[in-house]
């Protein structure tokens, strides 16, 4: 009797393929249940500490800026989203509204600072806002939820009537 006849069978009985496909399952689970993975990003013993991002929104187009900013700064919580992965809701610590200035040169070559005349900046306004949470510290920076944050990093801010984005222009880390 033959190893291997000519239908493919191991010793008459078995298909090959059965064998094979048997013997990718077996290694798949020896994979999953046996193998140590390498972890994800956010490692679960890394102790969180206190952190305080600065944020910019450039150009954040609402009808009424000041009621807006008012009911912005009364939420004192807001949803944050990093490189589309939620991350959860975070304390507004500080909102301020950046002004919209133009330079103008003087006669006599000086330059004067007065506030944008244009009308259509009216529906404008820039923020630079501070948000405080919790996150992880390792060797790569800070790390909220899975994603890590750093300067220049588009973050998301939602909310039940907004939703804009804003860059991170500065990350402090209290050590307390």
């Amino acid at each position: 009797m033959a190893i291997l006849d000519s239908q493919g069978r191991l010793f008459g009985k078995v298909s090959i393929l059965d064998v094979g496909a048997a013997l990718v399952i077996l290694l798949v689970i020896i994979g999953v249940f046996l193998v140590p993975g390498t972890g994800t990003v956010a490692q679960i013993n890394n102790a969180t500490k206190p952190i305080e991002v600065d944020l910019i929104a450039k150009g954040l187009s609402v009808s009424n800026p000041q009621r807006f900013i008012q009911d912005f700064q009364s939420a004192k919580k807001t949803s944050l989203v990093i490189r589309n992965q939620p991350y959860g809701e975070v304390d507004l610590k500080s909102v301020q509204v950046l002004p919209r200035n133009v330079l103008i040169t003087q006669p006599d070559g000086s330059v004067k600072v007065i506030p944008d005349p244009r009308s259509e900046l009216s529906y404008s306004t820039d923020l630079l806002i501070t948000v405080g949470g919790r996150a992880q510290v390792n060797k790569d920076g800070p790390v909220l939820g899975n994603s890590k944050i750093k300067i220049g990093s588009v973050v998301q801010l939602q909310g039940t009537l907004y939703d804009f984005n804003a860059s991170v222009v500065d990350i402090r880390l209290n050590d307390k």
